[in-house]
């Protein structure tokens, strides 16, 4: 590469953090969502900045801070970027260990004049499962081994009906599986095609049963930041996909969604009370340090929550200005912001497993945990922790700080960056921890 290849990329990052002019006709909206009263800022408001921070890994008896009460200990340790955790019905605990790949010289480069080479794992994608079994109850796994090879950026995963199925940023795969076996060698079977790749971390494809398992969703995160490659490039993208176990019967259950990457199910309270599909959102970039919020929200079938050409409801963005009035009237507000560009991408409730143990205190009970995996384009760090949602009636609260620390101070190192977040049969929890190739347990000791 030519040195003066090099120096134009460098330009055209500073060009893309320094963004259009504020527009000073436009001003700041107040939006109420179903957690708290949110003020957005105009777009522009502030630069948009490209900040990565640089992972400098946890020092020897250092772990992530907890609130009082609780404990934080390592579960399980050298992983290759172990960005998802699947707790199967015998409790067995699966870890998809993938990665961003850059495969063009373009990529490379901007990986290393942007800093994001020293904000993720580096190298090709491991493109494995691998299980994670306690077999003494001890808090430690004394089985450890690859479960599945040869993947494609697997995420999702999910045991069903004899299956195990895994999502691909290709497609889903499903194999014959019966409960308890330690690795599959039977190849599996496409069961349905999934647009691959996407905007940074968009390549990644949660996975989700129905109650009853009857059907299954998928998420989908766009192909770039705003539509700037044209909506032809989106198709079955920004969206959670809905689907038989068999693959068929196609539908989007719910659109606009720029990158859903964490779903669960919220706990229900009565027998009368019907489940609530929630996702955590990963929204989008370059309209400044506050613009726009990740978030929280509940999942209507059908419904469109604004991108590209809107966010928070009918607050039009302006790179997308009149291309879709009908569907900025329509946009529905999200119910919990999260910050922006925290990555807010794994998400699990407490008390979501049936029969499981409660042992975390009652404010806990029914709320939802979110991995934050930390900013770029804010000039401040922003994310990296875990952050919780009291839920009460049924209605969710404000966020609150949970598992902290992993920033190491200063405005530029961290030691780690948390991502898939689920909670165990005992009633702990792990938490992945993907820049650190380190698993958290975290448990409540009163």
């Amino acid at each position: 590469m030519k040195k003066r290849t090099i120096t134009a990329l460098a330009l055209s990052l500073a060009v893309l953090a320094c963004g259009p002019k504020k527009d000073e006709n436009a001003t700041a909206t107040t939006v109420q969502t179903a957690a708290q009263t949110l003020t957005l800022p105009a777009p522009y408001d502030t630069k948009s900045a490209v900040h990565f921070s640089k992972v400098v890994g946890w020092p020897d008896g250092k772990t992530p801070v907890a609130p009082a009460g609780f404990a934080v200990t390592e579960y399980a340790r050298d992983f290759d970027s172990p960005r998802w955790i699947y707790i199967a019905p015998n409790g067995d605990v699966f870890v998809a260990e993938s990665k961003t790949e850059r495969s063009t010289i373009k990529d490379k480069v901007i990986n290393v004049v942007s800093g994001q080479k020293d904000a993720e794992p580096q190298g090709e994608s491991p493109n494995r499962i691998t299980l994670l079994r306690d077999t003494n109850n001890d808090g430690k796994p004394d089985l450890r081994q690859t479960f599945l090879s040869n993947l494609n950026q697997p995420f999702g995963m999910l045991v069903l009906n004899n299956r195990f199925y895994v999502a691909n940023t290709d497609g889903l795969m499903a194999f014959p599986y019966q409960t308890g076996q330690t690795t599959i060698t039977t190849p599996g079977k496409k069961i349905i095609d999934l647009p691959a790749g996407g905007y940074n971390n968009h390549w990644t494809r949660n996975l989700l049963a129905s109650p009853d398992g009857k059907k299954l969703y998928i998420s989908v995160g766009s192909g770039s930041n705003v539509g700037e490659n044209g909506m032809e490039n989106e198709e079955r993208r920004a969206n959670i996909l809905q689907i038989n176990p068999d693959g068929s019967e196609l539908m989007i259950y719910a659109s606009g969604l720029r990158n859903p990457v964490g779903m669960a199910w919220q706990p229900t309270t009565g027998s009368s009370a019907k489940p609530v599909l929630y996702t955590a959102v990963n929204e989008r970039d370059k309209l400044g340090d506050e613009l726009v919020p990740d978030y929280l929200t509940s999942v209507k079938p059908g419904a469109f929550y604004g991108w590209p050409y809107s966010y928070y409801g009918p607050n039009e963005d302006p790179r997308r200005a009149g291309e879709r009035p009908d569907l900025v009237k329509k946009a529905v507000v999200p119910d919990v912001a999260l910050g922006a560009h925290t990555a807010s991408l794994g998400l699990a409730f407490y008390g979501q497993i049936p029969g499981a143990h409660s042992t975390f205190p009652e404010k806990y009970r029914n709320g939802a945990f979110i991995g934050q995996h930390g900013s770029w384009n804010r000039s401040n760090l922003a994310g990296y922790k875990v952050v919780f949602v009291p839920f009460t009636n049924g209605k969710p609260g404000k966020p609150e700080d949970f598992l902290t620390g992993f920033v190491a101070g200063g405005n530029k190192d961290v030691y780690g960056r948390p991502v898939g977040v689920v909670t165990l049969p005992d009633g702990s929890m792990l938490v992945a921890d993907d820049a650190s190739g380190r698993i958290w347990r975290v448990t409540y000791t009163g």
